[in-house]
């Protein structure tokens, strides 16, 4: 194999380390399920893996793929919009003296506000499920964006000015080429952001997705079926991180 493709398939494995973590842990859960009568835990409140594994079986592959999609348009839908806050308050110190204070606010406000406010204000399940998404991780966008745009070298900027470009091809040049690490990074954050607040987005009103299918099982007392679904969840995580690191060094290779 070429040291290309040999890097290629090394980045999709995970360390030794990982999997030696993975099999403590299970081995320790194992053990403190079989200890759970012995120290007054009901055998529910800790499945064995046995249990786990069955409820892993049963998993449903469409509510896996409804959570992914939402989470994949809302996390689009925010990153267009914040990128294009960002350059508007790029262009206009004024609008980013009056809008930054706006977007802190926005960003200080907690998940289960917004939550709320898409259940008073909005009919539509979809359209909940997106607005708090869009808003929660829209902010980060915007806000990570313009903080790199800022940090853009003045000597490049002047140098770039003195060939008269246009403002696109300023822009497309200099700018954007110089935030896309920047860029990458709010997209890592998001990700593991949407993925959390997707699920409790779904678990209000939603007859689909992760999120409903955990609602279901803590109406059923599954801890089993809740341990299934939160594997999905973080094996989902480890998926959409791994292509998008792959993305990020395609991107990125003139760095290497």
């Amino acid at each position: 194999m070429r040291p290309e493709g040999a890097e290629r398939a090394a980045s999709w494995r995970l360390p030794r380390e990982a999997f030696v973590s993975i099999a403590v842990l299970a081995v320790a859960w194992q053990l403190l399920s079989m200890a759970s009568p012995a120290i007054g835990l009901p055998p529910f409140a800790v499945p064995s893996l046995g249990r786990i594994w069955n409820s892993l079986l049963k998993i449903t592959p469409i509510d896996a793929l409804v959570t992914l999609a939402r989470v994949g348009a809302a996390l689009l839908i925010s990153f267009l919009l914040g990128l294009a806050g960002a350059v508007l308050m790029y262009l206009s110190p004024t609008l980013e003296r009056y809008g930054r204070p706006l977007v802190r606010i926005l960003m200080a406000v907690p998940v289960v506000s917004w939550i709320l406010f898409a259940i008073l204000w909005f009919k539509w399940v979809e359209f909940r499920i997106a607005f708090v998404l869009v808003v929660v991780c829209g902010p980060v966008f915007l806000v990570d964006a313009l903080d790199n745009m800022r940090e853009v070298s003045s000597d490049l900027r002047n140098m770039v000015k003195s060939f008269r470009p246009t403002p696109l091809q300023f822009f497309v040049k200099l700018i954007f080429p110089a935030t896309l690490p920047g860029l990458l990074t709010s997209w890592k954050i998001n990700l593991s952001l949407a993925i959390r607040v997707v699920t409790i987005a779904e678990l209000v009103g939603a007859v689909t997705g992760i999120g409903h299918r955990l609602a279901v099982a803590q109406e059923l007392f599954s801890v089993a079926d809740v341990f299934a679904w939160t594997l999905v969840l973080v094996v989902l995580l480890f998926a959409l991180e791994a292509i998008l690191g792959r993305f990020e060094k395609r991107l990125l290779r003139w760095r290497t």
